[in-house]
């Protein structure tokens, strides 16, 4: 069986939201010992990941330093934090293997997703990253030719476009990987956004949904099952309700219903649905929502046992 391993960006960091070194560190432990034990069960495990905070402090040093250097472009910070969480988590899950007597390699794969150059996000950019800043400060990175938005009392925020994914490019890599034993860790934070021009590829500032992107991924290699880690056991009807309801197995018709009555947020676990969604209606298994400490059930129990939200086809 072939798993991809979803793990949302604030599973690299400590509870609080912090993301120092150590604190990403010791989440990369935790995550990749979950990993581990799910290798043990025989599974291809392939392994995306997000990178908010991360390029959250990396926008941080952008805008402390942009007097003194040019701002590093978005999909920079992409590629530089899908190498650096590479990195972290192939450090710990080196780690967790050897303690289980298990011999397999890992491998990552900075990884570019194609966009669309028409996309409607580019000519009017709606995606807020980063934090707010007073409107000097803002001013000087509308200098460097990036897009700020007054927010009223709260400051400024930088706008991004977000736009739909249409192709992981690296795929016959991570797929070569896959198939000669690697445990690939790839296309972190939805991929490196990039358009194709006459004369090639070009990384675009952009921020693509990592869900999305990785529906995309675990399609176009072929995994069985897609396991959206987050920091709940299940998606919720009426969230934050008295009549709240945790959503166990559900057909992907039934679950597009749900999303079309309002019940997910479009900032948390709405995409994560529609990835879900996504990834079954174009073949896969079944998708499980869940958190950390439930993936190993979520793929190795019986069909009707499965913890999470576990999307299902008709």
């Amino acid at each position: 069986m072939r798993v991809l391993l979803a793990l949302g960006g604030n599973a690299m960091t400590n509870k609080d939201g912090r993301a120092r070194v150590e604190d990403q560190i010791e989440a990369g432990r935790i995550a990749m010992e979950a990993v581990a034990d799910l290798l043990e069960h025989d599974i291809d495990i392939m392994i995306t990941h997000g990178n908010g905070p991360q390029v959250g402090n990396l926008l941080v040093k952008n805008e402390i330093a942009a007097s003194v250097v040019p701002p590093v472009p978005l999909d920079w910070c992409g590629a530089q934090t899908q190498a650096t969480l590479g990195f972290v988590l192939m450090e710990a899950l080196d780690v967790a293997v050897a303690q289980r007597g298990l011999d397999r390699r890992s491998a990552t794969v900075v990884t570019r997703t194609l966009v669309d150059g028409d996309d409607p996000g580019f000519t009017k950019p709606t995606k807020p990253i980063g934090r707010w800043l007073p409107e000097d400060e803002a001013a000087m990175l509308i200098e460097h030719g990036e897009t700020w938005e007054s927010r009223g009392d709260k400051g400024w925020r930088r706008l991004v476009a977000s736009p739909e994914p249409l192709a992981i490019l690296d795929a016959p890599a991570v797929h070569a990987l896959v198939e000669a034993g690697f445990i690939v860790i790839a296309n972190g934070g939805g991929g490196i956004p990039v358009v194709r021009e006459p004369e090639g590829l070009r990384g675009v500032e952009a921020v693509i949904d990592k869900d999305l992107g990785a529906a995309l991924l675990a399609v176009t290699v072929d995994a069985d099952a897609l396991v959206v880690a987050t920091d709940v056991p299940n998606a919720i009807l009426r969230y934050g309700t008295p009549d709240a309801e945790p959503i166990g197995r559900v057909s992907v018709g039934r679950m597009r219903e749900y999303a079309a009555e309002g019940h997910f947020a479009s900032g948390s676990m709405g995409p994560k649905v529609e990835a879900a969604c996504r990834f079954v209606e174009q073949g896969g298994q079944y998708a499980v929502i869940t958190d950390l400490d439930s993936i190993v059930d979520a793929v190795t129990a019986e069909e009707d046992d499965r913890p999470g939200t576990v999307v299902v086809p008709e």
